[in-house]
């Protein structure tokens, strides 16, 4: 803050995402700063992550840790329809918010709680891009009102390999003509990531939103480089399906690719034109087997761009048999440790998480804006619903 004083972080959920932003702003170095707050509805869990990360008090109710004084900054860890009313509270609160991503996602919030999961899924996808939207505007409209920083938690943006591309990028002055990039799984950690109310679509938003984030960046950087206006996407056309109910794949007594998919996707494509006419060609799967994978080409006209989020080659480790490495930790998702494999020395720095909570930290410290901020996180949405609305109607969709 202007006087240099700590700026304590309040953690909003106790889950799989928390324990990564626990871990990094643990290590954010140069600014005072630490976690002085954890919310969980669940009293037990609150406790045990405060434990677990020296954290002062654990509470279950968010509008309490919004009256602690020494919260400057609120990191929503949370399903994605909690993330419009949160960060409207804390704004109203005078809290920095960091959101992760998607910044929104339709999940039949403007319909009746006891409408059921088919109907909220079967839902008019151009309903759906209107309603997410909407709560996107209105999340950017809430801290702008407030004078707070809101912060999209887009960790490709901050990788190091993705930073040192944007770099090069921007000296060498070249045009971007295509990007492809895309995020694969095998499955996800949370059984509500297979049912649309809990996640507002499958393995477009929950993957994809990453790829589509970091090409939306990088154009709207080499606008702004070039000619001091951001390029941005105009139109999507896009592909969706569910490749665990392949015939042949559903009679296999072998069930190494997640199956359970109830109205999601686990399987999409799409192709993004930007005003320039330049492309980028989005994937995402929860049906890859061998570990998480995050990759992004860039092709320019005078330079070409490889990043490989996970894996990488910075160690590769063998092992005839997956007992040999004990409990070691080896990458996320992996399914066997056995053969050969990628252990990731220091994923956090790779993922581009550590550097993102850093700079983000010293955001608030400086009162700036952040790299990655709710305006990008209104764009992907606008662009994710929009490729939902391509998928169904079998057509190229403009961006409004």
């Amino acid at each position: 803050m202007k006087n240099n004083r700590e700026i304590g972080i309040g953690i909003v959920g106790a889950g799989f995402l928390a324990e990564t932003r626990a871990r990094c702003y643990a290590r954010v170095a140069g600014v005072p700063s630490r976690v002085v707050a954890v919310v969980d509805t669940v009293d037990e869990r609150a406790e045990a992550y405060a434990r677990q990360h020296s954290i002062p008090k654990w509470l279950t109710d968010y509008r309490e840790l919004l009256e602690l004084p020494e919260v400057d900054l609120v990191d929503l860890c949370v399903p994605n329809h909690l993330h419009r009313p949160m960060t409207e509270a804390a704004a109203s609160a005078g809290k920095h918010i960091v959101c992760t991503k998607p910044l929104t996602a339709y999940v039949g919030q403007d319909l009746p709680a006891e409408t059921s999961d088919q109907d909220i899924s079967a839902r008019d996808r151009r309903e759906m891009l209107r309603v997410a939207v909407g709560d996107a505007e209105a999340m950017v409209e809430a801290v702008d009102k407030a004078g707070v920083l809101l912060m999209y938690g887009e960790n490709w943006i901050y990788s190091p390999s993705v930073v040192k591309a944007t770099d090069l990028m921007l000296e060498s002055k070249g045009t971007i003509l295509e990007m492809r990039g895309g995020e694969c799984h095998c499955g996800s950690h949370s059984p509500f990531s297979k049912i649309w109310r809990y996640t507002g679509g499958g393995a477009l938003i929950r993957l994809g939103a990453h790829p589509i984030g970091a090409m939306i960046h990088l154009k709207h950087q080499e606008g702004m480089n070039r000619d001091g206006v951001p390029i941005r996407p105009v139109s999507v056309s896009a592909e969706v399906g569910d490749l665990s109910k392949i015939p042949s794949l559903v009679a296999e007594k072998e069930e190494w690719v997640a199956r359970g998919w109830q109205d999601v996707e686990n399987w999409a494509s799409a192709i993004i034109t930007f005003q320039d006419g330049s492309r980028g060609i989005v994937w995402a799967s929860d049906a890859v087997l061998g570990g998480m994978e995050s990759r992004l080409e860039i092709f320019m006209s005078n330079a070409q761009f490889k990043c490989n989020l996970s894996p990488n080659n910075m160690l590769q480790a063998f092992s005839p048999d997956a007992a040999v490495f004990g409990d070691a930790y080896i990458m996320e998702k992996n399914e066997t440790k056995a053969g050969w494999s990628t252990p990731m020395p220091d994923e956090d720095w790779t993922s581009g998480h550590l550097a993102m909570c850093q700079a983000f930290v010293e955001a608030v410290s400086k009162e700036q804006p952040a790299r990655t901020d709710g305006r990008l996180g209104l764009e992907v949405v606008r662009t994710v619903y929009s490729a939902y609305c391509s998928a169904v109607e079998g057509r190229r969709v403009e961006l409004s």
